[in-house]
């Protein structure tokens, strides 16, 4: 998980799923995952996955998983593939299986990770393979009934053995090619408009376009088109994920079962300039969705949080659910009863800027590089209604967050102690975000009484 904020909503329960990632991501082998402290704790992990940055790549975000089906990619899983094959052609047909799985994951990972094959798969000759052929939004419908068959039949799971589901989706991800029936509900201009098909069809079909901010705004029929068809696709998996519930609920497995539902990140369809989830810290990327069923009723059901929380203490919240933290852990786990009781008064937010989608930009248009400070680490912190984002070392953009949600306003010049103050909290969070793992507490400095006296002093905590 990443150091992005969402709103935190409770409802009742689940599986973590997710709509995309960024160009590489990677686990730190130092780093122990949620699926490797669940798997120690007794959990059968299981992981459902249709990101190719997640289920082709070799990152390492696999480790902990007993079993991990990947829906993208040359060779997409089977359940149960794993298992072991009965005779000797079986056995002949598995390791065939895993040597060839073994040079295609290869083939993929050097994609990703080599600057001129990552410029080569973004030609138009490589789009529409990669696009179709290599199945890059997976099979939404097939992973989800492949869960709900893992949580409501339980083949190979041990009687009264906890399940642990990863489910990660990538139908909202471009490029977007929603049932028509969706895009007659949210685009219909898209059907019967040629020069909005023209449009969308360029689009699709111009990954490096996905990463590079734009020259220019969108005209007014470039955004309804992209809204539309974004729409449709967030809409088309809604209904996927409660089909997926429903079934869960007719077999009475929904209720002994805690579901998680979250995004790893937004979408920017041209706001401020920006395309898709590369660069920036704006609300359009780092406000997600947070939905959490729990019947054990540590969440009380029908619960709004207002307040900014960090998807990074999901981690906290399963561990404790799961009754396998330890103290520390148990101190961040997100079910509070009363947002006034909660004391972690700190969320950050970081952005590193992909380098081989650097490197692009920098190659084909370096004014924009310099315009959108594309090659500057950003980090954003929220303290009470403000946030504060620290491009580089110059930029500083300061917000109010309940006021001002599409950040409009730049505060920086009328707050500077409330500037001064944040980039304070900004600069310890950088010192020791290199050594913190999950089962820290606060950084030390946080807690100095300077602070808290000033933070007391602006308005931003409460005797």
């Amino acid at each position: 998980m990443d150091g992005s904020v969402s709103r935190f909503y409770v409802y009742g329960v689940v599986s973590v799923g997710a709509s995309g990632g960024a160009i590489l991501l990677s686990a730190a082998t130092h780093i122990t995952t949620l699926a490797e402290r669940l798997s120690a704790g007794g959990y059968y992990t299981a992981g459902f996955c249709n990101n190719p940055l997640v289920g082709v790549i070799n990152n390492g975000l696999r480790r902990g998983f007993y079993s991990f089906l990947n829906y993208s990619g040359l060779l997409t899983s089977r359940p149960n593939q794993a298992g072991v094959a009965s005779g000797l052609v079986g056995r002949y047909r598995q390791s065939f299986k895993r040597l060839l799985a073994g040079m295609l994951n290869q083939v993929q990972d050097s994609f990703a990770r080599s600057d001129a094959l990552l410029a080569f798969s973004f030609t138009p000759l490589m789009v529409p393979i990669w696009q179709t052929a290599l199945s890059f939004k997976g099979n939404t419908p097939k992973s989800l009934s492949d869960a709900a068959n893992l949580l409501i039949d339980r083949k190979g799971v041990e009687a009264n053995q906890p399940i642990f589901s990863f489910i990660n989706l990538m139908g909202t991800h471009m490029p977007y090619h929603p049932p028509r029936s969706y895009v007659e509900r949210f685009a219909p201009h898209v059907l019967r408009d040629k020069a909005a098909q023209t449009y969308l069809k360029q689009f699709n079909g111009d990954v490096y376009g996905w990463l590079a901010p734009l020259a220019g705004e969108l005209d007014d029929p470039q955004k309804a088109t992209l809204d539309g068809m974004y729409n449709a696709e967030v809409a088309y998996q809604d209904d996927q994920v409660g089909l997926f519930l429903n079934s869960l609920q007719e077999s009475g497995a929904l209720d002994h079962t805690l579901v998680i539902i979250c995004s790893d990140h937004g979408e920017h369809l041209g706001e401020k300039q920006f395309i898709g989830h590369s660069i920036s810290l704006y609300n359009e990327l780092v406000q997600v969705p947070l939905l959490i069923r729990d019947p054990a009723g540590d969440f009380a059901a029908g619960t709004v949080r207002e307040d900014v929380v960090s998807t990074c203490r999901l981690f906290h919240t399963v561990l404790t659910a799961a009754g396998l933290a330890n103290e520390m852990e148990e101190a961040l786990t997100l079910a509070t009863t009363d947002p006034a009781l909660d004391h972690t008064n700190y969320v950050f937010s970081e952005a590193i800027p992909p380098q081989n989608v650097l490197n692009l930009l920098q190659k084909r248009q370096p004014e924009l590089v310099r315009t959108h400070a594309c090659d500057q680490p950003r980090r954003a912190v929220w303290v009470g209604n403000h946030k504060l984002i620290e491009t580089g070392s110059e930029r500083l953009e300061l917000y109010d967050v309940n006021s001002d949600p599409t950040e409009t306003l730049n505060l920086s010049d009328i707050f500077p102690e409330n500037v001064e103050l944040l980039q304070e909290c900004l600069q310890v969070f950088s010192s020791q975000s290199h050594v913190s793992d999950f089962s820290t507490d606060r950084a030390p400095g946080f807690d100095d009484p300077e602070v808290q006296r000033r933070l007391r002093d602006l308005g931003y905590l409460e005797d």
